[in-house]
């Protein structure tokens, strides 16, 4: 997870998860140890659940298509409902269920009423979210919720039955955190990639 769509290079996603997990000739990796990370790209996440048994985790990030649209253009192809309906299939495990990421981005996505809708939404999947309070960054018209918006979002989850975390960011402070990964130029013409 975190360098790019996983799904979209499916064939070598498999060959990985295979190498990862084979007992003989691989690196003996228990199918539960592994989570793929997807923006919702629907027919190959139903193959992976058909083809694998590693985890699954789905970046959400919004609970009505509209704002999905805006922050995640592949729900144009894929919207909310088709990806639901995925999840719905998707194959899990015994005691394994599915993670949905939710990045919480001041006014566009951390309402009461969202934390809501994303209990209604999930409420025939067997699921799990984590909530990411956006890391800002320069040149981002984003910013991240104040901290009781992020608690009050968390409970209204919890109080109707879902698994809420708050993921807590580490390197903040240096442009280093989650979803800060981006280049500088400087004079000289040297290229310096800050994670």
């Amino acid at each position: 997870m975190g360098m790019g769509e996983p799904l979209a290079n499916y064939g070598n996603l498999v060959r990985a998860i295979e190498t990862l997990t084979d007992c003989d000739t691989g690196m003996r990796f228990s199918n539960r140890k592994i989570t793929v990370s997807t923006a919702g790209l629907v027919p190959e996440l139903l193959k992976l659940g058909q083809e694998t048994k590693v985890n699954v985790a789905v970046s959400l990030n919004a609970t009505e298509n509209s704002t999905r649209n805006r922050i995640m253009p592949i729900n144009r192809i894929y919207p909310i409902e088709k990806l639901i309906d995925a999840c719905r299939r998707y194959p899990l495990q015994p005691g394994r269920r599915i993670t949905f990421e939710y990045v919480l981005l001041k006014n566009v996505n951390d309402s009461e009423e969202d934390a809501r809708r994303l209990a209604r939404l999930l409420r025939p999947l067997k699921a799990k979210i984590n909530l990411i309070p956006f890391n800002e960054h320069d040149m981002c018209v984003f910013s991240r919720p104040e901290t009781p918006t992020i608690s009050a979002f968390q409970q209204i989850l919890i109080d109707h039955h879902y698994t809420a975390v708050i993921r807590h960011s580490k390197g903040q402070d240096i442009a280093a955190a989650c979803g800060q990964l981006r280049g500088k130029k400087y004079a000289s013409g040297f290229r310096r990639v800050l994670f």
